[in-house]
């Protein structure tokens, strides 16, 4: 079965060849929600243009259960209440059977509630993990997530940190739901891996400026600072610290990081700092055996060959959308039909689905299904992403 979801993943990568049945009858109606403008939209405009380009991969191959599949997507504008309105759009409008998104932790968490209400499966393309954490978050059995969880994302690092004998940590995080899913985690977490934070500060990613709470968490003196954001705040983190006079911290990002965007704004400032990333971010460093290796190759030559990566050049994000589309591919063919509750609960049965952000193994307790081992910690040297020695 491995072997086969294997050869799946890496087929909806390649370009049809006319050898596979054509798809027909009626489409199934797929929704998407991506940010194509607003804070989000470096990470969710390729998102959309990812999920367009893997549901004709998908219909050249002969589409799910002999049906095309039909994307219908609506810009959130990076709004959790234009992404609730979008959904209801698409459940009560368009009469999607399932959807794909939203971008951010805030969209996801305003849109699950009505979701969860109306029994539309939904696989997430967020960061956080509020989505799927239950207890004060809600019930999450028609909520599924494909970006590791930032429990997973903490544990990479805590795990690198501790074998850098590094103990005492400051934390610096947005205060979005993005920033605040993190420090839950960080504080969480760091016991058990005996690290310390001994400081905590906080700001306002749409800020500009973030040289007070560098200065005070420096004053700390602690042997890192691990800042918890999305998009141009954590450059502008890095560049905050880079200024201080003396001894600095190490700089560690989160796992929403890796990307071009952030060497580029970042500049001098990026050099030295470590995060953790998807193996998207280093493919030369992937043996041979590693399962993810041809799925990773393929799906970057897709994304040059449709003109992605000329507008938007990869980042750990770029596979999020293909890997929510691979899962609802494997979970329809699981389920035999085009039906939301078999499709809900053929996702939660689905082993070793593999995908560009990692392996997939999925059950009623965990609707991610990836591991550590789905990461890897990269370093920024002369301008580029290396494994972390």
């Amino acid at each position: 079965m491995a072997k086969v979801l294997l050869l799946l993943a890496a087929l909806l990568c390649l370009p049809a060849t006319g050898v596979f049945a054509q798809a027909t009858g009626e489409p199934i109606l797929i929704g998407g929600l991506f940010a194509q403008s607003g804070p989000a939209a470096v990470v969710g405009t390729p998102s959309k243009l990812v999920a367009e380009m893997t549901v004709k991969q998908i219909n050249d191959m002969g589409g799910v259960l002999g049906r095309p599949l039909k994307l219908i997507a609506y810009d959130t504008e990076s709004s959790p209440d234009v992404a609730l309105r979008q959904a209801r759009q698409l459940v009560e409008g368009d009469k999607v059977l399932a959807i794909i998104g939203p971008t951010s932790t805030g969209e996801g968490l305003a849109v699950k509630k009505y979701t969860e209400e109306k029994h539309v499966p939904v696989i997430m393309t967020v960061g956080g993990d509020a989505v799927i954490a239950g207890g004060k978050f809600g019930p999450y059995d028609w909520t599924f997530k494909a970006p590791q969880r930032t429990a997973t994302a903490v544990a990479k690092i805590y795990d690198y940190l501790k074998g850098k004998n590094i103990k005492k940590i400051a934390v610096l995080c947005s205060k979005d739901a993005f920033g605040q899913d993190g420090l839950t985690e960080l504080t969480a977490n760091a016991a058990k891996f005996g690290i310390e934070i001994v400081a905590e500060e906080s700001f306002d990613n749409k800020g500009t400026d973030f040289s007070a709470q560098a200065f005070k968490l420096q004053a700390a003196k602690p042997q890192a600072a691990v800042v918890w954001t999305i998009g141009p705040a954590g450059a502008i983190a890095a560049k905050n610290f880079a200024a201080l006079p003396g001894e600095r911290p190490l700089l560690v990002q989160s796992h929403g990081q890796p990307g071009p965007s952030y060497l580029e704004m970042a500049g001098e400032a990026a050099g030295g700092t470590v995060m953790p990333g998807t193996k998207l971010m280093a493919p030369e460093s992937l043996p041979d055996e590693d399962p993810q290796k041809i799925v990773i190759e393929s799906f970057i030559k897709a994304y040059k060959d449709n003109g992605i990566q000329e507008k938007f050049p990869l980042n750990t994000h770029s596979g999020y959308a293909y890997d929510a589309l691979t899962l609802l591919r494997a979970g329809l063919e699981k389920a035999g039909k085009a039906d939301p509750e078999a499709l809900r609960a053929a996702l939660e049965k689905l082993e070793r689905v593999v995908g560009v952000s990692g392996v997939y193994t999925l059950s009623a307790e965990d609707h991610n299904g990836l591991g550590q081992d789905s990461m890897i910690m990269l370093i920024v040297d002369s301008n580029r992403f290396k494994l972390a020695p």
